[in-house]
């Protein structure tokens, strides 16, 4: 059978901007693990009152990437500088496109001299598969993609297990696990420790802004860790996270997880768009909300409009480096939360019950995601277009429903913008649309992390893009 590519999906479309926003692919799913284990609320307020178990088993692509050009390949595809990327040690993964746009993000764990594990979304597994395929890099690439969405009551394999306990008391249901006290490493360093009389590695984490690890191990022992890590810590309290809940703790961290890669456009890249498949992520990749681009490349964003910016070295040559150089840092948009206005969210929740009134676009709870991609106008005082709102939901933490969003330099904390919420004409044919009218929605700029616990603990993490 001939290979059908994402070019020739392009190829057979007048509008690409057009073409991901019809999408037919529906919501993006998280996968096996169940929706709510108690529910959501509940769930949510564990993370910042005691203790969560985090099932990341499922939803995200792991690549096994080993040889002597293993870390050849990262340095050559990522922003990152690997100068001090030693054996057991994390890095976030950001790649650009040749143009400087980022492409997608995920973590790498250097489990040994040539041995690095991806774990992450499909686009910068993707890239990296392809340069590893087509550079000439020696290496080989073990890839296990994430669970199927909808596996239909079929068995599901992976190759690891992968939870992440988080929370203030995470660390006492840690070390009891572990039968001992364990040394808190510094942020993303990995090391092992003892559940359930079997060694598994860790990596130090703090996704609920206080001290915890993120554990992983042969799949085959996942249900028996899983069970040990509940039993042992039920007297600090710890809450199984449903997979309904377990996105919106970003919204409070501080992690964009979806832009649109910036893959569709350019001659530089054709020759990875005719690699990928025309059943691909970024083939059926689905472009949400009310900003409606004249082109593709208005939905491209660069690391520094993403948080990523202090990511950026200039230390090695890596693809989309020219391009950067060429950036004015203080020049880019920037990542920040804003604080949506509890009496317009009223509107909108209060359409679903108001026969005569009109209908707004359905606002689901914890998170309102109805794309792969989410992108909603950010307006200032004037109507002026000053930044795309990308990742929404409530928190009832903060009993606030907020969005990570970036926007134009000039825009201040504590400013009043307006989110534009709905997609304009009724909405486009996405299965996730329903026929609505659009809102304006005033939401404050806020800082990111919105979580003042985060803000204080994420000391050079990830997710406030100070370390590199």
């Amino acid at each position: 059978m001939t290979h059908r590519s994402l070019q020739d999906v392009l190829d057979g479309s007048s509008s690409t901007v057009d073409l991901l926003r019809n999408s037919q692919l529906g919501a993006y799913v998280y996968p096996v693990v169940p929706t709510e284990f108690s529910n959501w609320r509940t769930e949510q307020q564990a993370w910042r009152n005691s203790a969560v178990l985090f099932d990341q088993s499922h939803h995200m692509d792991n690549l096994i990437i080993e040889g002597p050009d293993a870390l050849k390949l990262i340095s050559d595809t990522a922003v990152n500088s690997v100068a001090n990327f030693a054996v057991n040690k994390a890095k976030q993964y950001v790649p650009t496109s040749h143009s400087g746009h980022v492409i997608g993000d995920g973590i790498v764990f250097r489990e040994a001299e040539e041995t690095f594990i991806y774990v992450g979304r499909s686009p910068a597994a993707n890239w990296l598969i392809f340069h590893a395929e087509t550079g000439g890099y020696n290496v080989n690439v073990e890839v296990d993609r994430r669970s199927p969405s909808h596996p239909l009551g079929r068995p599901v394999q992976r190759k690891f297990w992968r939870f992440q306990i988080q929370g203030p008391n995470a660390w006492q249901v840690i070390e009891k696990l572990h039968g001992g006290s364990l040394e808190q490493l510094k942020f993303f360093n990995m090391s092992h420790m003892q559940v359930d009389g079997t060694q598994v590695r860790t990596l130090r984490h703090g996704m609920a802004g206080a001290p915890g690890l993120e554990l992983w191990g042969p799949y085959e022992d996942y249900f028996r860790i899983r069970d040990a890590i509940l039993e042992q810590g039920a007297e600090f309290g710890i809450v199984p996270v449903g997979s309904r809940t377990y996105s919106s703790n970003t919204i409070e961290s501080g992690w964009i997880p979806s832009p649109l890669p910036a893959i569709y456009s350019g001659e530089e890249m054709r020759g990875y768009r005719e690699w990928l498949g025309a059943d691909s992520y970024e083939a059926v990749n689905a472009i949400a909300g009310s900003f409606v681009g004249s082109s593709i490349e208005d939905y491209y964003l660069t690391p520094w409009e993403l948080g990523y910016g202090n990511f950026v070295k200039f230390d090695h040559e890596f693809i989309g480096r020219e391009a950067l150089e060429k950036v004015d840092p203080a020049a880019q948009r920037r990542k920040v939360t804003l604080s949506w206005n509890s009496e317009d969210m009223k509107k909108i929740w209060g359409s679903l019950v108001d026969v005569d009134g009109p209908q707004y676009k359905y606002f689901d709870l914890p998170m309102a995601q109805y794309g792969s991609s989410n992108y909603d106008s950010v307006l200032d005082a004037d109507g002026t277009n000053v930044g795309f709102s990308m990742f929404t939901g409530y928190t009832s933490n903060d009993r606030r429903a907020i969005s990570l969003a970036t926007v134009s330099p000039e825009v201040p904390e504590g400013a009043e913008v307006t989110v534009l919420w709905g997609e304009p004409d009724g909405g486009t044919s996405k299965p996730t649309v329903e026929p609505h009218e659009q809102i304006e929605v005033r939401a404050i700029v806020s800082p990111v992390p919105f979580s003042v616990v985060a803000r204080k603990e994420y000391h050079g993490g990830w997710r406030t893009g100070t370390a590199s």
